[in-house]
C-alpha cells in the first residue's frame, strides 16, 4: 500500500485538533466543561445527520403504564415524591428500541435495545433513558459519533461495514465489555417484555438531609429472560421484521400485562473517589457484592398507544428531566447526553417539543419558554412573558436549588485510557456463561469478524485473548488463525515499546 500523506484533523471552521479521544473535564474523574468546543461541534452536527428519523433509536415500540413503589427504604436516599409511600402508583410511558437501525430495519437485529422511561409524576417528569445493557461501547462522549458512523453505513457502498465495527472496536479497547454482551445470547433477546434494563449510567439522589448518594437503576423482567440465537433471529428477521413490535402491543391487547421489578444500587458519595473501578466508567458495572440491588417497585405495561406517531415517533425523552431529590453524575457521557438530548429533539421535532401530549408533564407547570414553530397550546395567552416582573408571573423557589457539587482539578483533554483495565469485566463475564454459551458467542463473533481484514482480525483477537484465553483462542481457531503467533506479536510489540 502507498504511503499516504497524513491529515491534520480540525473544527468545522478549519481549527486543527490536538485531542480527538478526551473530552475537557475538571480532573480524570471531573465533570465536562461548556469551553469543549470540540464536543459541542461534534455533537451538534451529530444530531442533525439524519432527518426526519432519530438518528439512533429510530425502531421503536412503546405504551403506557403504572410504577408502583412497593418499599419506603429509598426514602433514606431521596426526598423525590413518587416513593414517598408503599402501593404509591405514578403514570409512565415506556419506548423500546433498536439502536443501530433505520427506522424500517427490522426488530430482531443483533443490537443493544433502548430502554427508555417517562414517569409522569407530582414533581415534574423523570426520563430514565436506558438500554438493556448495563454498559456502553465507549467512555468518552467526543467518540459518540465516531462510534455510531461504525453502525451505519459505508460512505462509499452505503451498505454496513463489519470492517468499520471492527476496525474502530479494535481500536477502542474499552468497547469489549459491550462487545461481549452483544454477541452473547443477549444480543438478540425475543422481543422487548423478555429482557431487562438498565440507566447504565450513573446518577445521584439527595435525602432530606442533603446527602447524595449515587446510583444505577435495573429493571428486572418478570416474564424471564428470553433470548433467540443467532439463527433463529436471522429465521425471524425474514418472517416478520416487526416482531417484537407486535409481540408487545398483542400482549398489552390480550391483557397479558408485562411487568419488570425496579431496583437500585446505591453509592455513598464519599466511596465514589476512592473506588477501585471508577464509578462514573459507563463500560463497567460496579459489582453486586459492593453495592447491592435493592428494591423499590413494580413497573407494569398496561395501555397501547392509539396512535403510533403521536405517541411513540413523537416521544422524546432526556436525561436532565430527573425531579426534586435526584441528580446526575460526573460520569461524562451521561454529561453530554444532558446537552445533547433536548438539541436533538428541538432538531427532530421543534422547539415546542415538550408541549406534545406524549411528552407533557401531567403535574402544574409554568415557564417563560414562548413562541417557537408549531405553537398550539395558547402560547401562555396574555400572561407576562419575562421576569422578574410584577404582574404575579411565576417565580424561582430557593428550595429547589441544586445542591453544591464541589470539584477540583486542572481543566485538560484528561486521557480516559489512563485506565487500561479493559479486560477483567469482559473476561469473568466470560467465564461467568455456561459453557454453550460461550460456543454461541464465539461462533457470533466468527461469523461477523470473518468478513473484516485479517489485521483487524488479529488485533481483536489480542483483546478477547487478554480478556480470557479460551475466549481469545476460540475466536483464532474459528477465524482460522494461529493464536500463539497472534498473541506472539502482541508481546514482541510490547516488548519495542
Amino acid at each position: 500500500m502507498a504511503e499516504q500523506k497524513s491529515k491534520t484533523m480540525t473544527t468545522d471552521a478549519g481549527r486543527p485538533v490536538g485531542d480527538n479521544h478526551n473530552s475537557l473535564t475538571v480532573g480524570p474523574r471531573g465533570p465536562l466543561v461548556f469551553e469543549d468546543f470540540l464536543l459541542f461541534e461534534k455533537m451538534a452536527h451529530f444530531n442533525r445527520e439524519r432527518i426526519p428519523e432519530r438518528v439512533v433509536h429510530a425502531k421503536g415500540s412503546g405504551a403506557y403504564g403504572t410504577f408502583t413503589c412497593t418499599s419506603t427504604e429509598i426514602t433514606e436516599y431521596t426526598t423525590a415524591k413518587l416513593f414517598s409511600a408503599s402501593g404509591k402508583q405514578t403514570p409512565t410511558f415506556l419506548r423500546f428500541s433498536t439502536v443501530g437501525g433505520e427506522k424500517g430495519s427490522a426488530d430482531t437485529e443483533r443490537d443493544p435495545r433502548g430502554f427508555a422511561l417517562k414517569f409522569y409524576t407530582e414533581e415534574g417528569n423523570w426520563d430514565m433513558t436506558g438500554n438493556n445493557t448495563p454498559v456502553f461501547f465507549i467512555r468518552d462522549p467526543l467518540k459518540f459519533g465516531d462510534f455510531i458512523h461504525t453502525q451505519k453505513r459505508d460512505p462509499e457502498t452505503n451498505l454496513k461495514s463489519p470492517t468499520m465495527m471492527w476496525d474502530f472496536w479494535s481500536l477502542s479497547p474499552e468497547s469489549l465489555h459491550q462487545v461481549t454482551i452483544l454477541f452473547s445470547d443477549r444480543g438478540t433477546p425475543d422481543g422487548y417484555r423478555h429482557m431487562d434494563g438498565f440507566s447504565s449510567h450513573t446518577f445521584s439522589l439527595i435525602n432530606d438531609k442533603n446527602e447524595m448518594f449515587y446510583c444505577k437503576w435495573h429493571f428486572k423482567t418478570r416474564q424471564g429472560i428470553k433470548n433467540f440465537n443467532a439463527e433463529s433471529a436471522e429465521d425471524m428477521r425474514g418472517k416478520d421484521s416487526d416482531y417484537a413490535q407486535r409481540d408487545l402491543f398483542n400482549a398489552i391487547k390480550e391483557g397479558n400485562f408485562p411487568k419488570w421489578r425496579v431496583l437500585v444500587q446505591l453509592m455513598p458519595e464519599k466511596e465514589a473517589a476512592t473506588y477501585h473501578i471508577n464509578p462514573f466508567d459507563l463500560t463497567k458495572v460496579w459489582p453486586h457484592k459492593d453495592y447491592p440491588l435493592h428494591g423499590v417497585g413494580e413497573l407494569e405495561l398496561n395501555r397501547n398507544p392509539e396512535n403510533y406517531f403521536a405517541e411513540v415517533e413523537q416521544a422524546a425523552f432526556e436525561p436532565r428531566n430527573v425531579v426534586p431529590g435526584m441528580g446526575f453524575s460526573p460520569d461524562k457521557m451521561l454529561q453530554a447526553r444532558l446537552i445533547s438530548y433536548p438539541d436533538a429533539h428541538r432538531y427532530r421535532l421543534g422547539a415546542n417539543y415538550d408541549s406534545l401530549p406524549v411528552n407533557k408533564p401531567q403535574c402544574p407547570f409554568h415557564t417563560y419558554n414562548k413562541d417557537g414553530a408549531m405553537r398550539f397550546d395558547g402560547n401562555g395567552g396574555k400572561e407576562v412573558n419575562y421576569e422578574p416582573n410584577s404582574f404575579g408571573g411565576p417565580t424561582q423557589d430557593q428550595k429547589y436549588v441544586e445542591r453544591p457539587m464541589p470539584v477540583s482539578g486542572t481543566v485538560a483533554r484528561h486521557d480516559h485510557r489512563n485506565d487500561a483495565d479493559y479486560y477483567s469485566q469482559p473476561g469473568n463475564l466470560f467465564r461467568l456463561m455456561p459453557a454453550d454459551a460461550k460456543q454461541r458467542l464465539i461462533h457470533n463473533i466468527v461469523g461477523s469478524l470473518r468478513n473484516a481484514p485479517r489485521r483487524i482480525q488479529e488485533l481483536q483477537v489480542q483483546h478477547f485473548y487478554k480478556a480470557d484465553p479460551v475466549y481469545g483462542s476460540g475466536v483464532a481457531k474459528g477465524l482460522g488463525l494461529d493464536v500463539e503467533a497472534v498473541v506472539g506479536q502482541q508481546t514482541a510489540a510490547s516488548a519495542a515499546e
